[in-house]
C-alpha cells in the first residue's frame, strides 16, 4: 500500500489463495467488483472492532435461531 492517508487509490498484492477467495466471493455475489466485495469485507471486520471496543459482540442467527459469534 502507498497511501496511508487514504487520499488516493492503492495498489494491493495478493497470494494465490487470497485471489481464488476473492474471485469465488465475487462469483457467488454475482459481481465484477472485487474492490467492492473488499470493501464489504472490511467494513464487517471493522463493525466487529468497533463493537468489541464498546464492549459488546457481534454475532450472526442462522436459520434455526443458533448464534454464532463473529471472532477475528
Amino acid at each position: 500500500m502507498s497511501d496511508p492517508l487514504g487520499k488516493g487509490p492503492v495498489t494491493v498484492e495478493l497470494n494465490h489463495t487470497l485471489a481464488e477467495l476473492l474471485a469465488r466471493l465475487c462469483v457467488e455475489l454475482e459481481t465484477d467488483d472485487a474492490t467492492g466485495v473488499m470493501s464489504r469485507a472490511l467494513g464487517l471486520l471493522e463493525m466487529v472492532q468497533r463493537t468489541k471496543r464498546q464492549g459488546g459482540r457481534l454475532c450472526f442467527v442462522n436459520e434455526r435461531g443458533e448464534i454464532a459469534d463473529v471472532v477475528f
